[in-house]
C-alpha cells in the first residue's frame, strides 16, 4: 500500500469527462531489415507471454481511511491493458494521428491500474506504432520518458526485449525530476511550507521586484494579465491530436544565425504558428499571448557550502518560465529576438536564487492562475494562456526488438481554461512537437503543423537575407 501524494491526488480530482488527467506517448518504429510481413503479429504473441507486471504498473486506486492509496493488482488482466490493433486502410499517418485522438479522448477504468499500451499494425512503408497512455497520478510526464528509454536498446540486434510494464524497478536518483507541472510546484509549496522557511526573505525581495518593474514596464505587467482567448475556454472530451518531426541542424542553424537558444527557437515557432491559427479564425487577441515555459531547475543549484539548510527541493525540481509571445509582432526575426530577451530576463532572476526559491517564487506567482484553472471563479487571473514544454528524449539511435525508432510524439493533457498544450521532445537529430487540443473549441487544429512550418522558413529567409 502506498498512499498518493498531494500533487497526485490532484490530478485524480481535476479528472471529468471532459478532462481526462492522463499523459501518453505515440512511438513509431520501422521493420528490422530481415522482418517477414507478420513481425508485428509475432511481436504481439511475444509480449502476450510477457505476463510479469512490475511497479508501477501493477498498482490499482485504493481507498483506506477515506484517502486514496496505491494498491497491488492481484487479479490483473494484462489482455486489458496491451491491446493489439490495425489501422484501417490506407495506413497513413493521417488514421494513426486520428486513432490517437480518439484513444486519448477516452477515460481510463478506475477499477484497474491506470495505464493501456496499444502496438498498432497497418502502417505503410513496413512501420508500425506504439502508442502509451499512463495516468497522470500515477506517473509524471519526464518519469514515463525514461520508462520508454529503458525499453529501448542502441542496439539493432537485441531481440526478446521487455515492455514497458516489466522493467525492473531502479533506485530513485537524486536529481530525479518530476514532471513540467504548475500543479508540483505550488504542492511543494503547500507541503514543504516549513521546511522553506529560509527561502522567504528572497522570495519576498524578488516577488516586490516584480511587482515594482511591473508597475514602471507595461510590456512586463502584460507576463502577469495575459489576454482573454478562445485557447481559455471551457473544453469538451473529445481531443485531437497532431503531430510532427522537425530537424534539429535546421533550427540549430538559426540559433547560430541569431545568437538564441534551440527553446527559443522552437517558443517562437509556437508563437508564429498560435498567431496564424488565431488570426486565420479572426480570434488574435490584441494584447500578446502569454505561455507557461516548465524548466529544469538543476542549472540554478549553488554549491552544497552555499546552501541554506532546507533550501534544497525534494523531489520535484521544476520551475516555471512566463515567456510572452509577443503574437502582436509581425515581423517572425522580432518576434524571435523579443521572445530570447524575455525568456533571459527571467533566467537571469531565476540565476540569483536557490531551486527551492525558484520553487517557492513559481508558486506564489501562480496560484492565482491555479485557482482560476480548478474553479474558473477569476477569469481576470488568466497568467497564461498556452503551455509549450520540452521533455527531453534519447540522444541515440534507438531500437525496440530490432525495429528502429523513427520518431517519439508527447501527447499531453488540454484542461477546461486551457485548451491547447504544445510539447515537444527530442530525440537523436530531430524535434518532436505534440500538440494536443479540444476538438470543438480549436478546429482544424492539425493546421498548426503547417504554421510551425512556416514559422520556422520565416526565421531561416530572415537568416539569409
Amino acid at each position: 500500500m502506498k498512499p498518493l501524494s498531494p500533487t497526485d491526488q490532484l490530478f485524480l480530482w481535476l479528472e471529468k469527462r471532459q478532462q481526462p488527467m492522463h499523459v501518453g506517448g505515440l512511438q513509431i518504429f520501422s521493420f528490422p531489415d530481415d522482418a517477414p510481413d507478420d513481425y508485428v503479429a509475432r511481436l504481439a504473441e511475444q509480449l502476450r507471454k510477457d505476463t510479469e507486471v512490475t511497479a508501477p504498473f501493477n498498482r490499482r486506486l485504493d481507498s483506506r481511511l477515506a484517502q486514496p492509496v496505491w494498491v497491488q493488482d492481484k487479479h490483473l488482466d494484462l489482455e486489458h491493458h496491451f491491446r493489439f490493433e490495425a489501422l484501417p486502410t490506407p495506413g497513413r499517418i493521417r488514421e494513426l494521428l486520428a486513432f490517437i485522438s480518439a484513444e486519448h479522448s477516452h477515460l481510463m477504468d478506475r477499477e484497474r491500474p491506470l495505464w493501456e499500451f496499444h502496438l498498432i499494425e497497418g502502417l505503410g512503408e513496413r512501420q508500425f506504432a506504439v502508442y502509451i497512455k499512463i495516468h497522470h497520478a500515477l506517473v509524471d510526464g519526464i518519469s514515463a520518458m525514461r520508462m520508454f528509454q529503458r525499453m529501448l536498446s542502441t542496439d539493432p540486434s537485441k531481440r526478446n526485449m521487455p515492455p514497458i510494464w516489466d522493467l525492473s524497478a531502479r533506485p530513485r536518483r537524486d536529481d530525479d525530476s518530476s514532471g513540467p507541472s504548475l500543479w508540483g510546484s505550488i504542492s511543494h509549496l503547500l507541503g514543504e511550507s516549513g521546511k522553506q522557511l529560509g527561502t522567504v526573505p528572497t522570495v519576498a525581495r524578488e516577488l516586490l521586484r516584480t511587482a515594482n518593474t511591473a508597475r514602471k514596464d507595461p510590456a512586463y505587467d502584460s507576463i502577469f494579465h495575459a489576454p482573454r482567448s478562445i485557447l481559455n475556454q471551457k473544453i469538451t472530451g473529445s481531443r485531437r491530436f497532431a503531430a510532427q518531426s522537425y530537424c534539429l541542424k535546421r533550427i540549430k542553424a538559426v540559433c547560430h544565425a541569431y545568437g538564441t537558444t534551440v527553446n527559443d527557437v522552437v517558443t517562437a515557432m509556437c508563437a508564429s504558428a498560435l498567431r496564424t491559427y488565431l488570426m486565420n479564425l479572426d480570434a488574435l487577441p490584441e494584447k500578446p499571448l502569454i505561455a507557461m515555459v516548465p524548466v529544469s531547475l538543476r542549472k540554478y543549484e549553488r554549491a552544497t557550502s552555499e546552501k541554506a539548510e532546507g533550501s534544497q527541493p525534494e523531489g520535484n525540481q521544476v520551475g516555471v518560465l512566463l515567456a510572452n509571445l509577443h503574437t502582436d509582432e509581425s515581423h517572425a526575426v522580432t518576434r524571435l529576438r523579443k521572445i530570447h530577451q524575455g525568456i533571459q530576463e527571467a533566467k537571469d532572476r531565476y540565476s540569483h536564487m536557490s531551486p527551492a526559491e525558484i520553487l517557492n517564487y513559481t508558486a506564489l506567482t501562480l496560484t492565482p492562475a491555479a485557482f482560476n484553472l480548478l474553479t474558473g471563479m477569476a477569469p481576470k487571473w488568466q497568467t497564461f494562456n498556452v503551455v509549450i514544454s520540452n521533455v527531453p528524449g534519447p540522444k541515440k539511435t534507438s531500437y525496440w526488438n530490432g525495429a528502429k525508432l523513427e520518431g517519439m510524439y508527447p501527447v499531453s493533457i488540454a484542461m477546461d481554461r486551457l485548451a491547447l498544450n504544445m510539447t515537444l521532445t527530442s530525440y537523436n537529430d530531430q524535434v518532436e512537437f505534440g500538440l494536443i487540443g479540444c476538438r470543438r473549441t480549436l478546429p482544424s487544429l492539425q493546421r498548426m503543423l503547417d504554421y510551425l512550418e512556416d514559422g520556422l522558413v520565416e526565421l531561416e529567409q530572415g537568416a539569409v537575407s
